[in-house]
């Protein structure tokens, strides 16, 4: 257990203590974050990170989250191998920190063997580092200004960037650098001998995220790995004379996918009754047949994954749907259509409208969501078209076609 009574440097103060188990073996490190369509916010197609912050970002959030930095510890010690002579020209012979900060792509796949594709960098790096000597006996009556070229370590060295907040002891100094996107070599000059007992207590980094478009992915888990070593010319590097007791950091991603697609019909809108434009009456009283017999039923849909529309009938013609006359058998076909809302398009991107429902599937096997649509209307067009009409009216013979049709919304999308 290491504990540092903290001098204040900026708005961070208190007691920082550290209790870790070392381990040779890779240390593991678990990464969720969740899509669940939000009614409040349907434009806002993201994933939200389920895993807090550790150390730096949950400590002085104000400088992370503008970033979109989220920062977690890594029980790593290193352990200086050689003392850090004071002058020194090597920066790799000092304190330096070198981490991935270029993105780079984790392939996640859900149980079912879709694979999409997130993408990492690291942001922040920052440690406590623990000196054998108080600073003022180290530097000679001096601080921890003192010891480093440049100012203590609140003052980062380009290309990393300092945040404002650290923390310092006689003994220790704990501070957190961003980094920028593709940065190289962050490094100090010590201006004073270090002897080798000099160690950092573990470190902290910050990671930022590009997740995948939840829509465009199915219900369920998706998971991937990363492996990052560390160590001397590895991904996370603090030179050659800082060595970690553990060389490879595996950071492992969840992604929960939370998708909803729903439908409402409107009471009675399960039984459709087919009219010619402005009811019966011409036919009626002057004989006249009408042109067509059709119904457009409404629903409101909330959708924020793929789906397809499909049809099952109790009468089939040809490739859609009929309505029959049981007295004669006489059938005729019935055209059913679709239209959804705005945000729905087909697998051309293109508006879906009056899109005809047929048994084969045609054109209506993958719809997908812009956004989340959420309790939006559509409508449902049912016809039986004027020849058909023509056969199905007879003066003075009376006549009830009747059919069921079953119309399917299927978020099982291949």
């Amino acid at each position: 257990m290491s504990c540092l009574r903290t001098q204040s440097f900026g708005k961070l103060t208190g007691l920082l203590c550290a209790v870790f188990a070392l381990s040779a073996q890779a240390l593991t490190v678990d990464i969720e974050a969740t899509f669940k369509p939000d009614s409040s916010n349907p434009q806002s197609n993201k994933f939200i990170n389920q895993t807090p912050s550790e150390g730096f970002c949950r400590q002085v959030p104000q400088a992370c989250e503008p970033f979109g930095l989220f920062s977690l510890g890594a029980p790593i010690l290193f352990t200086a191998n050689a003392p850090i002579l004071a002058n020194h020209t090597d920066p790799r012979q000092g304190g330096m920190a070198r981490v991935p900060s270029e993105w780079r792509d984790v392939p996640v796949t859900h149980e079912s063997g879709d694979t999409k594709v997130l993408s990492i960098r690291i942001g922040g790096i920052g440690h406590e580092a623990s000196i054998p000597r108080s600073i003022t006996e180290l530097t000679g009556g001096g601080t921890w200004d003192n010891l480093w070229e440049g100012g203590r370590w609140i003052y980062a060295p380009p290309p990393c960037q300092g945040v404002g907040w650290a923390t310092a002891g006689p003994v220790g100094y704990n501070s957190f650098w961003r980094v920028p996107e593709n940065a190289g070599v962050c490094s100090k000059k010590a201006l004073f001998d270090i002897p080798m007992s000099f160690r950092y207590l573990y470190f902290v980094f910050a990671y930022e995220l590009r997740t995948p478009d939840p829509l465009n992915m199915k219900a369920g888990k998706y998971t991937g790995t990363i492996p990052y070593s560390v160590g001397p010319r590895q991904d996370f590097d603090m030179g050659d004379v800082m060595i970690p007791d553990d060389n490879q950091l595996l950071l492992n991603f969840s992604l929960d996918v939370q998708h909803t697609l729903k439908v409402d019909i409107p009471p009675g809108g399960t039984r459709i009754e087919l009219v010619p434009q402005g009811g019966w009456q011409a036919w009626l009283t002057q004989g006249r047949k009408p042109t067509r017999l059709f119904r457009d039923q409404t629903f409101n849909i909330s959708a924020s994954s793929r789906f397809k529309m499909n049809l099952e009938c109790q009468y089939i013609s040809g490739n859609t749907c009929g309505v029959r006359e049981p007295a004669t058998g006489h059938s005729v076909p019935l055209n059913i259509g679709v239209t959804l809302p705005t945000g729905l398009t087909d697998a051309a991107n293109q508006p879906v409208n009056r899109r005809p429902l047929l048994l084969d599937g045609s054109g209506t096997h993958w719809f997908q969501p812009g956004f989340y649509v959420d309790q939006k209307p559509g409508t449902l067009h049912f016809e039986v078209a004027r020849d058909q009409v023509e056969e199905m009216l007879k003066p003075g013979v009376a006549r009830s076609y009747s059919g069921t049709v079953t119309v399917i919304w299927d978020s099982e999308v291949g």
